[in-house]
């Protein structure tokens, strides 16, 4: 296949929709760990499609959704400086920290920028030396290896007045952590294909095996999803639990050796916290020590701060999959894009952003809709 429109060819949907009804006999739970994955499978009424037997569960593959807001407010706090030009990509400006946003510092005088590349804020550094230059680094495996190349180029080229705030987390511990809760619904995984495209595939079959669930490497596209869903019902159904790449046009089972690389040089694996969900063991990274003169949280002595979540939003339990966005009370009311509560209302690839871009403002029948 060429070309995009191709991946939601109406023919071809249809007949991996007969295939999933005639393929199911009983109820299964399968959740899409991406964002991207969910807001695609909003777009298009997929779930709605689906037998009745098959439930989608939005999983916390939401890269803003899950930065904590102790690193909001830490990001907060060192944007407030007035030495200090923070970087930030766009979609982290209007989540909220516990009483303001980087929009509301920014109106308040400082020096906040919004960049296409952590490499802008690199080059912001080299022309302004008297100022210090922060990059808010945040994301899954696909975002760290740009910011680990950053790094490694601040340190290469000598531009001391770099750092970076880190929260980069990592998705087969939240996989692990998923399956352990004694919550957990999960049945099989759709796998995020881009995360595979850097890493590889090769943490998931130790997964697979030990949870008995099928997981299977997924795109983004309608049919990719599709297919993935397709795949995962053939498993559970005979009672099989393995990985499978149903994403092999990018995703190759070593990933991208050379991001690999980069990304073992410059950082080391800790524990991280996940918003509304808490610290999973092994789930994140930091800069390496050969590189920590570049942390920002080290460089600026906010290490000690500490929060606590709104009682009011439930995007913890979004995230980890027990409610749908619908079915929180502030969700549409006290909480939307415009002024938003939680994370997930405010991010791109936020599942309760989907619900109310999409108008899945109440609990949603299995009907009719249309693909492509």
């Amino acid at each position: 296949m060429k070309y995009l429109d191709e991946f939601s060819d109406p023919v071809l949907a249809k007949r991996l929709f007969d295939d999933i009804r005639a393929a199911t006999t009983r109820p299964w739970s399968l959740m899409e760990v991406c964002g991207g994955q969910t807001h695609s499978i909003i777009r298009h009424g997929i779930d709605q499609l689906l037998p009745e037997e098959i439930q989608l569960i939005h999983g916390p593959g939401c890269p803003v959704c899950v930065t904590p807001l102790e690193i909001i407010d830490k990001a907060l706090e060192i944007a407030s400086r007035p030495d200090v030009i923070f970087c930030s990509f766009g979609d982290m400006l209007r989540v909220p920290g516990s009483g303001r946003d980087l929009f509301k510092v920014k109106s308040e005088g400082a020096d906040v920028r919004v960049v296409y590349s952590p490499l802008d804020a690199l080059k912001i550094a080299q022309e302004n030396p008297d100022r210090q230059v922060v990059f808010f680094g945040i994301g899954f495996e696909t975002t760290a290896p740009p910011n680990a190349m950053t790094v490694y180029q601040a340190k290469k080229l000598g531009i001391p007045n770099f750092s970076l705030l880190v929260s980069h987390v990592r998705v087969p511990p939240a996989i692990d952590a998923i399956m352990n809760s004694p919550d957990c619904r999960v049945q099989a995984f759709l796998a995020a294909g881009h995360v595979c495209t850097v890493m590889g595939t090769a943490e998931y079959p130790e997964l697979a095996e030990r949870h008995r669930v099928p997981i299977i490497v997924t795109g983004f596209e309608p049919l990719d999803i599709l297919e993935g869903i397709r795949r995962a019902v053939h498993q559970l159904e005979a009672g099989q639990h393995t990985l499978e790449n149903a994403y092999p046009r990018a995703v190759q089972a070593e990933g991208s050796p050379a991001a690999r690389a980069m990304l073992a040089d410059v950082f080391e694996v800790t524990d991280r916290a996940w918003r509304g969900i808490g610290t999973i063991p092994l789930s994140g990274w930091r800069l390496s020590p050969k590189y920590r003169e570049f942390d920002a949280e080290h460089r600026f002595s906010v290490t000690g701060i500490e929060t606590e979540e709104s009682t009011v939003c439930r995007s913890g339990e979004v995230l980890q999959g027990l409610i749908k966005p619908h079915e929180c009370a502030a969700f549409g009311k006290q909480c939307t894009p415009r002024n938003p509560l939680g994370a997930t209302m405010v991010s791109s690839e936020g599942a309760c952003a989907a619900y109310y871009l999409y108008r899945r403002l109440e609990s949603p029948d299995k009907e009719a809709s249309s693909v492509g």
